[in-house]
């Protein structure tokens, strides 16, 4: 594996003498057009920090820029971001690649499993703030800032070295992505974060902002929520919740983002079948988790995972989508969870009693 650029100092500038954000422009002059890429499913954190970098790279070399998905974009605040902020997405497996293409990757690594790979000879940067390492072998440039809570605020701080205005639009999208990021609590957030949004903030549409928070949703999430509270079980401080089958794996996120606020848990563990994968997500409400890492000790050889302090994802191939394949992998998943956090093998507790859920389906 590479060794990864090292993190600037509070000057923001590196040995060289050159601030981050001038290599990564520098690096881009022999290029034609410049295509960014990210995560598969992309987040407000992929997209904001898309459509900066793409307003930055205009900006200062007057290069053409194309913004891509991996993937269908299914969670409704995501939908009705690129929606509201008309952000103009190519899906990455349609792109006619040109000579000469350079291509960023934002919010996400290679070789972690979480996107599609038809671009490896062209990439360029990684621009990140993940823990999860990827394997940056060959990439010229690389900006990896895990101390950040979002790419979007690295990103920020990019328009700001090289003074570029930010027009309402990006300022929303990267104010967004960075509050999107530290939703949770505690907040996974830092100094740099907080001074990013206190520069966006009056830059912003709130109107636009508070129209993605509150997108109408559709039938599949309350269908997907009421079948993950009905298989629900509490071990100790965790919960985990088992849906049969995820129309779009950002369901399970969505859920472990509701089962978190449970006041009775530390821990929210969320999985489904998804096409021919497992998806998993979970979420912590404790500082220090290291969630990311817990969740690639689970998964283990299964599969691909990783994330953040309190917040991870991952998904296992399937060979067989069978309910008993389906309910033998839920139980390893159980029993690897339980030895991960250190709690006792005991019969869980179910969030919502067989007798509440009976009489509610007679009334």
């Amino acid at each position: 594996m590479a060794r990864r650029s090292a993190e600037p100092d509070c000057s923001g500038r590196c040995s060289t003498g050159l601030r981050r954000s001038d290599r990564f422009l520098l690096g881009l002059q022999p290029a034609r057009r410049v295509v960014f890429v990210s995560h598969v499913h992309p987040d407000p954190d992929s997209l904001g920090s898309m459509l900066g970098l793409a307003h930055l790279v205009q900006a200062r070399l007057n290069k053409p820029t194309v913004l891509t998905r991996d993937g269908p974009i299914a969670r409704a605040e995501n939908r009705a971001m690129v929606e509201v902020l008309q952000l103009d997405l190519t899906p990455v497996d349609a792109v006619q690649w040109q000579d000469n293409d350079a291509v960023v990757m934002v919010d996400s690594q290679p070789n972690t499993g979480r996107h599609s790979l038809p671009y490896t000879n062209r990439l360029y940067a990684v621009i990140d703030h993940h823990d999860t390492p990827g394997d940056l072998t060959g990439v010229p440039f690389s900006d990896i800032r895990t101390r950040y809570g979002a790419t979007c605020t690295l990103i920020t701080r990019y328009l700001i070295e090289q003074q570029v205005a930010i027009p309402e639009r990006v300022a929303t999208a990267l104010l967004y992505g960075i509050e999107t990021e530290m939703a949770g609590y505690p907040r996974e957030a830092g100094p740099a974060d907080d001074e990013a949004l206190l520069y966006l903030y009056p830059l912003a549409d709130k109107d636009r902002i508070a129209q993605i928070r509150n997108a109408r949703l559709p039938q599949s999430h309350f269908g997907c929520l009421l079948q993950a509270l009905q298989s629900s079980f509490i071990y100790d401080r965790l919960i985990i919740s088992w849906v049969d089958e995820l129309p779009h794996p950002e369901h399970a996120a969505e859920i472990v983002d509701f089962m978190i606020r449970f006041e009775k848990v530390d821990w929210a563990v969320c999985g489904g079948v998804c096409g021919q994968k497992f998806v998993l997500s979970v979420r912590a409400a404790i500082e220090n988790a290291r969630a990311g890492e817990l969740l690639q000790q689970v998964v283990g050889e299964l599969g691909r995972a990783g994330g953040h302090d309190r917040r991870a994802g991952g998904c296992i191939p399937l060979t067989s989508t069978t309910p008993s394949a389906i309910d033998e992998l839920q139980a390893r998943l159980r029993r690897r969870f339980l030895k991960a956090l250190k709690i006792d093998e005991v019969r869980g507790q179910r969030l919502i009693p067989l007798r509440s859920m009976l009489q509610n389906l007679q009334s």
